[in-house]
């Protein structure tokens, strides 16, 4: 996130976007999205930044590895509903998809370069084909 006149930037990388239901959501965790977003914006606040002239860009969200849960996805949801909800203008957005990212950021000026990775997620095994009968015999003396 940015304000342009300000000249402030923050940016957060979060692994999961709410504690599940059953959890306190009174403390403070910082393994959250909803709790570092809070935060970042918070903090850009008491620089000086205002909430009508903030920008947001967002990247991520990525589903690495294939059969798991689709945290990126998730992730990206809550990115997107999260900005709406403040009423924070999104620029632009590289989300989801199979590659993680590289995002380099200038919080002064507000400048972003973001690099998509290849990705290196150790590839699905594959069953092995039957035997055919009779090849490979071996006699044991």
């Amino acid at each position: 996130m940015f304000d342009p006149v300000a000249r402030i930037g923050g940016m957060n990388h979060f692994l999961l976007a709410e504690p599940p239901s059953y959890a306190d959501r009174t403390t403070f965790d910082d393994h959250y999205g909803l709790f570092l977003m809070e935060l970042l914006v918070n903090e850009m606040f008491s620089l000086g930044a205002v909430k009508a002239r903030m920008k947001a860009r967002l990247y991520g969200g990525a589903n690495l590895r294939e059969g798991m849960a689709a945290i990126g996805s998730v992730n990206a949801a809550f990115a997107r509903k999260f900005l709406r909800d403040e009423g924070i203008e999104m620029v632009h957005e590289d989300m989801e998809g199979r590659n993680a990212r590289r995002v380099h950021f200038l919080p002064a000026s507000g400048q972003v370069r973001c690099r998509t990775t290849v990705n290196t997620a150790a590839p699905t095994q594959q069953p092995l084909a039957p035997r055919k009968a009779g090849s490979g015999d071996v006699t044991l003396f």
